[in-house]
């Protein structure tokens, strides 16, 4: 259903060995916001929800609601290194279009909520 590269395991392995629940899921969604209409979610969540797809790889558990899955289908998460630091990026063959920042997005299907920048 997604992607994770190895980089964004070991990144995403890294964060784990700080938070206080070494058990804890990694949450991927969607949202309604951004000046495109959808945003993305991605962070820590020590519980499963019933509507929750759980994917494991590189041995994180991840957790995407039965609402995003359709939005996030062929999604690649990275995390990059640059000068500047780094961070971590979403590819979504979904998406046909995104804001100027890049922070928000949004598809054929789903245009959202979009908000003023």
């Amino acid at each position: 259903m997604i992607t994770v590269t190895e980089q964004a395991g070991l990144k995403i392995k890294e964060m784990i060995e700080n938070e206080e629940d070494q058990n804890t899921f990694v949450r991927l969604g969607v949202k309604g916001g951004g000046c495109s209409g959808l945003s993305y979610g991605l962070g820590f969540d020590p519980q499963k929800n019933e509507d929750d797809t759980e994917l494991e790889y590189h041995g994180i558990k991840f957790l995407i609601d039965n609402e995003s899955a359709p939005i996030l289908k062929g999604v690649v998460i990275d995390f990059k290194e640059s000068l500047l630091g780094g961070g971590f990026t979403i590819e979504n063959p979904n998406a046909i279009a995104s804001c100027g920042c890049g922070s928000s997005f949004r598809t054929a299907t789903n245009a959202g909520t979009p908000e003023e920048c």
